[in-house]
């Protein structure tokens, strides 16, 4: 007779071996959420930057006065410094889906915080621009 299948030894092993490949695998794989937050709120930061880049381009080609506005996708965008302020900076953003934005109450800067994520560690932080420089966009992933 010609013998079909597997016998109990072989499947006992190749068991063995897939268990202990899971089990190295899977820790390189769990940690992955915390480095996708962080990748997230980079991404974030990097949109902040080009919003803030696009306002500013657009008050120096139209000639807007210091403390003007410009229009950006129909979402007027009040200028300080001739970059968006703290208050009109997410309306340079198509999509906030994920990110809870908070204005501080002097409107001086903006939290951009990750929804889910543990408070107040994984977020970015625009200030406003000061005389003669640009504003500041500072992504903090520490414990995300």
């Amino acid at each position: 007779k010609a013998q079909k299948g597997f016998t109990l030894i072989e499947l006992v092993v190749v068991i063995t071996i897939l268990g202990i490949l899971a089990a190295f695998a899977f820790p390189r794989f769990a940690a992955l959420e915390v480095e996708a937050r962080a990748a997230t709120t980079d991404g974030m930061a990097g949109s902040i930057r080009a919003g803030a880049s696009l306002a500013h381009s657009l008050a120096l080609v139209q000639g807007v006065v210091a403390g003007g506005t410009v229009t950006m996708e129909g979402q007027v965008i009040q200028l300080v410094e001739f970059y968006p302020d703290a208050e009109t900076i997410t309306d340079t953003l198509q999509d906030l889906t994920g990110f809870t934005p908070t204005v501080d109450a002097g409107f001086t800067f903006v939290t951009i915080e990750t929804d889910g994520g543990n408070a107040g560690t994984c977020t970015v932080v625009y200030t406003e621009a000061a005389a003669g420089a640009s504003p500041g966009i500072v992504p903090n992933n520490t414990a995300c």
